[in-house]
């Protein structure tokens, strides 16, 4: 496997932490029963926790694509690995920042996660420029 396949691995269990924690932590209010129960997640340190990890589901099959896409399609393989570690590190930082109630740097991360997902997806067709 290569790191890009590993890094999407990476982006599965980044959105899984994001809420483990909260479930765990908060164990008295927590219900397995009703995992979704909206009153859980009233606090405003949960509710930022799953916020997180429903944007790291959202985010995830973007990347994933992005990633099989270009490795399908022969783009340079250690820039492809480069930009998946790039955009792991940006989405763990992103992580932190919804969770710490930074919204800004939050909004800048995310962009930046993005346009590095973009990148990813283009390295196909933009490969004859970078060799």
């Amino acid at each position: 496997m290569t790191v890009a396949e590993w890094c999407v691995f990476g982006a599965v269990v980044l959105y899984l932490v994001t809420i483990v924690p909260f479930k765990a932590l908060g164990s008295p209010g927590f219900d397995n029963a009703r995992p979704r129960d909206p009153g859980f997640y009233a606090d405003p340190l949960r509710a930022r926790g799953l916020g997180a990890h429903l944007n790291g589901i959202e985010a995830f099959p973007f990347f994933a694509a992005a990633v099989l896409l270009a490795e399908f399609r022969a783009a340079p393989q250690h820039l492809i690995d480069e930009l998946a570690i790039l955009f792991l590190i940006v989405r763990a930082a992103y992580v932190f920042t919804y969770i710490g109630d930074r919204p800004t740097l939050r909004s800048i991360l995310w962009s930046l996660g993005f346009t590095i997902n973009t990148a990813i997806f283009f390295l196909p067709v933009i490969r004859r420029w970078l060799a």
